[in-house]
């Protein structure tokens, strides 16, 4: 099947890292089946929400996903969050969990930074009012930046030494000597990219090391904020002085303890909450025949409250938003195999998009059978109509995102 998505949540304690990934989590309640053959004591499932090709055919009652779930055209496809434990002050050196935490951020494909952007709770997560959050983000930074270095530095003259010895090209030293941050060459090759008319590597200075680390860091660790407690008074000036000092960065308002709130709420009849949106309704605005609880004064005020500080002032509580933001930045669009294209039905019954993976956008129509199939032989390719789909064409948002591998007998297949 490929190497899955993981997506790695790190915060320092007392950020609402533990809240969120409830959220993220949840689904309202568990679902069915998990893709992942692994799931550690630090991996979840969560679900990203996209708009399922259902709803592009008016087929929303018939799909029935094997994984995930697909609720009146909004489809959750399973990722794997990965929940970074430990963060803590020069991890680099190897304190405490220190090491732990930084090869654990490696396996991750994209980062969520969770931020207490109220600035309540200090470096190590105690209580207190007016610390900067802009220290987190770049502490988060600075300690992967120093651990990176750090590795690369204690070996750098034997680098070099092997580097001119065997007269190896820039591309292939630095991925020897990066691979080992789960980084393939070509991942690498990014990151060189983003530095054109680099010399030599042996001509290389201190601050040309610096650049070239930061890149390779940008390509490896692309980072969502989530600026978590939004609601508080403080927060405000904490989430303009953090978008000005980092306008590139991808960053999510969000409010992580509204969202499990108003979800456990929906889940005990007392809401009828879209998540991922502003809506949430109560009896009084559905009236009786809605079947939801009555509200007692008190968790009136509550949800009327959270209305007026969140929701409409907001949105949402962004905790959706986060997971699509992740995937965004990875470049990852949805596809569907179907096994029969007039009727986007799988190999049994009649319920249709059974299978969605996420892919990288513009991967080429064969690169996609080969994530799904492996090795086997394929016949043809069909899209949607019927019509013949080259296995060089690429895949986009609504183009080629819905595709008919036809396998030859005895080439082996499970699609």
């Amino acid at each position: 099947m490929g190497k899955e998505v993981v997506i790695g949540l790190v915060g320092k304690p007392s950020s609402g890292k533990s809240t969120t990934l409830n959220a993220l989590t949840d689904a309202n309640a568990k679902v069915g089946a998990f893709p992942f053959t692994t799931i550690d004591p630090n991996k979840a499932t969560g679900y990203v929400e996209v708009e399922c090709a259902c709803a592009r055919f008016s087929k929303e009652d018939r799909c029935k996903p094997t994984y995930g779930y697909c609720r009146n055209g909004k489809r959750g496809v399973p990722v794997q969050l990965l929940d970074v434990a430990g963060l803590v002050p020069n991890a680099h050196l190897g304190r405490g969990l220190g090491n732990k935490f930084l090869a654990d951020l490696t396996e991750a494909d994209c980062l969520i930074h969770i931020v207490d952007v109220s600035g309540t709770t200090d470096a190590e997560g105690k209580s207190t009012r007016g610390y900067d959050p802009l220290k987190d983000i770049e502490w988060l930074q600075e300690e992967i930046f120093r651990w990176i270095m750090g590795n690369l530095m204690d070996r750098w003259g034997s680098v070099v030494r092997r580097h001119v010895a065997t007269k190896a090209s820039n591309l292939d030293t630095l991925g020897q000597q990066l691979g080992g941050y789960a980084a393939n060459r070509q991942l690498v090759g990014k990151a060189l990219d983003l530095l054109p008319g680099l010399r030599p590597l042996q001509d290389w200075d201190q601050q040309t090391i610096e650049q070239v680390i930061r890149a390779f860091m940008k390509v490896k660790f692309p980072t969502v904020l989530a600026l978590n407690k939004m609601d508080h008074p403080d927060s405000d000036k904490n989430v303009s002085k953090i978008i000005l000092k980092h306008p590139d960065s991808k960053c999510v308002l969000t409010s992580s303890v509204t969202e499990v709130l108003l979800r456990k709420l929906a889940r005990d009849n007392y809401v009828k909450y879209d998540s991922g949106t502003e809506f949430v309704d109560t009896v009084e605005d559905l009236g009786p025949e809605s079947r939801l609880r009555p509200l007692d004064e008190k968790l009136h005020n509550r949800i009327e409250n959270i209305k007026d500080l969140v929701l409409y002032r907001f949105g949402s509580t962004g905790v959706v938003q986060l997971l699509q933001s992740a995937i965004g930045l990875l470049g990852l669009i949805p596809v569907y195999p179907v096994r029969n294209i007039n009727s986007f039905t799988g190999a049994s019954g009649d319920s249709v998009f059974r299978d969605c993976v996420l892919v990288k956008r513009g991967s080429t129509v064969i690169s996609v059978a080969r994530k799904l199939l492996g090795e086997a032989t394929i016949a043809s390719i069909e899209g949607v109509g019927g019509t013949r789909v080259a296995e060089e064409d690429t895949v986009d948002v609504k183009k080629n995102d819905i595709l008919s591998f036809k396998i030859v007998p005895g080439g082996s297949s499970h699609a």
